[in-house]
């Protein structure tokens, strides 16, 4: 872990014994500035260390944007404490408790520091702040020699409803980034299989790996993965039941989470062009890497909800042995499937794990998340993750959690005058919409998954543009940023 999370006490003796302590400033309506932590705390800090807080920070001329960061040197004999962070947050929304975190986080990251930050108050703003935190101070590298410094966080708060959830939800976006930051030399299929049971360890998580010839009915999933040199494809199955309901079953709903693991895509026969569009596909395994972490996070806080994570893991390789344009698979369960684009492959190993679910394991919601389509990232940027889904309550669910949780979901439409791009004149459908041109290349990716999900309350995120990052900024790292923990840990555990 490059980072570590604390809980401590509001009050000056807790405070002075880190190395800096980070105070929240607002701009209120008539212009003026004002801090926002207890009144008491606020006037110990200025009388201990000899300031006057709004003196100092109108030195700086702050506007009051979120993030907006001044550091004051401080002194005393009895404190460690050597400067204040004052830092702004806007107008006081959950997303701007999250980036002042993070403009906390830029600021030591890499460092050797103790920070105590008494920035939020309520159990939701210590929550983001306190994710955010982690988040912007995270790190991961091979280099060798003297390794960065780790920043220890103490988020100020008198009671754990916001910093216990954070802590278990921020150690497991860091699980998730951690996994897509892993080379893919080194991260195969089974590889992965490793990481969840060695995340299953010593806990109440079930995990059960399938490879070989245990996958014969796995038609998408073997057509993708057995073009690999390395070992083969795998699918892992990992279910979480809350402690002392392992067995019964009773009143409980179940989700179940497919998630696309394509430990790298070269494209296949059907290669990426130009190469660079290669270079950041370790990390296309980013669905099935969000919701095992995802349950590591759901062990730590015992929601009373059963839920199965389905990994879908296979690289797509080129070899003697990968699949061509124009084969026909059969998946799981039975249908055919007329393959035109090896480079579309991630449907292909997500079809599998739907029908599979659908078929056995009697979900009462069926959830699939995946880096499925470049377009998409045309359409949404990478602020929002596409949502797709024809029950309009469990999108106003998810988009509830998106806004609380900073995974943010946008709902996109499932056209049906679209479907007969689909139709395949030797398969039961074709993967992609080749004949026919509809340039909605994400759209029709999710019409043809929703033929694999039956009658199930059913839902498609594509995480192509959220769940990478092109730069190091903000929340997020260069490469995976583990989207779609938040969401789906913040809408498991408001199920009812």
């Amino acid at each position: 872990m490059s980072w570590i999370l604390k809980s401590a006490k509001v009050q000056l003796s807790a405070a002075i014994n880190a190395d800096s302590i980070a105070l929240a400033f607002t701009k209120n309506s008539d212009g003026a500035f004002s801090f926002t932590g207890p009144k008491e705390f606020i006037a110990e800090i200025e009388k201990f260390f000899g300031v006057s807080l709004v003196d100092e920070l109108s030195f700086f001329k702050p506007t009051g944007k979120a993030g907006e960061l001044f550091e004051i040197p401080v002194s005393a004999e009895s404190a460690q404490v050597d400067r204040l962070f004052l830092v702004g947050i806007g107008d006081g929304s959950l997303a701007s408790f999250r980036i002042a975190g993070t403009s906390i986080a830029r600021k030591v990251r890499g460092k050797q520091t103790t920070v105590y930050t008494a920035c939020a108050s309520k159990s939701a703003e210590i929550k983001a702040h306190a994710i955010a935190l982690t988040l912007g101070a995270y790190l991961w590298n091979l280099k060798t020699g003297t390794p960065a410094g780790t920043p220890t966080f103490l988020v100020a708060t008198d009671e754990k409803e916001g910093i216990n959830p954070a802590i278990a939800i921020a150690k497991a976006i860091t699980r998730a980034r951690d996994l897509a930051q892993t080379p893919s030399n080194i991260k195969t299929p089974a590889w992965m299989a490793t990481k969840a049971q060695e995340f299953a360890q010593g806990t109440g998580l079930k995990v059960k790996v399938l490879a070989g010839k245990e996958l014969k009915e796995f038609g998408g999933l073997r057509a993708v993965g057995n073009s690999s040199p390395k070992p083969g494809p795998r699918f892992i199955e990992v279910s979480y039941a809350p402690a002392g309901k392992k067995n019964s079953h009773q009143a409980l709903p179940h989700v179940v989470l497919v998630g696309k693991g394509i430990t790298f895509d070269t494209g296949g026969i059907n290669l990426k062009r130009p190469y660079d569009l290669m270079i950041p596909m370790k990390s296309d395994m980013s669905g099935a890497g969000a919701i095992l972490a995802t349950l590591t996070a759901l062990e730590d806080l015992q929601p009373n909800v059963r839920v199965t994570a389905l990994m879908m893991c296979a690289e797509n390789a080129i070899s003697g042995t990968a699949q061509r344009p124009s084969d026909v698979i059969t998946h799981y369960g039975g249908t055919t499937v007329e393959v035109s684009d090896t480079d579309a492959e991630g449907r292909l190993v997500l079809a599998d794990g739907l029908a599979y679910a659908d078929k056995n394991l009697d979900p009462d919601y069926l959830i699939d998340i995946a880096t499925l389509t470049g377009a998409i990232t045309v359409g949404l940027g990478r602020q929002y993750a596409a949502m797709y889904t024809r029950d309009e309550k469990l999108a106003r669910d998810f988009e509830k959690a998106g806004e609380a949780s900073g995974d943010r979901v946008w709902h996109m439409p499932l056209v049906d005058d679209y479907k007969d791009g689909l139709v395949s004149d030797i398969a039961d459908f074709n993967h992609i919409s080749r004949k026919i041109k509809y340039s909605a290349s994400s759209v029709i990716a999710a019409l043809f998954l929703e033929n694999f999900a039956g009658n199930r309350r059913w839902l498609h995120l594509d995480i192509a543009g959220t769940g990478r990052s092109e730069i190091d900024a903000g929340e997020n790292p260069k490469g995976g940023t583990g989207f779609g923990v938040r969401l789906l840990t913040e809408w498991i555990m408001n199920l009812r």
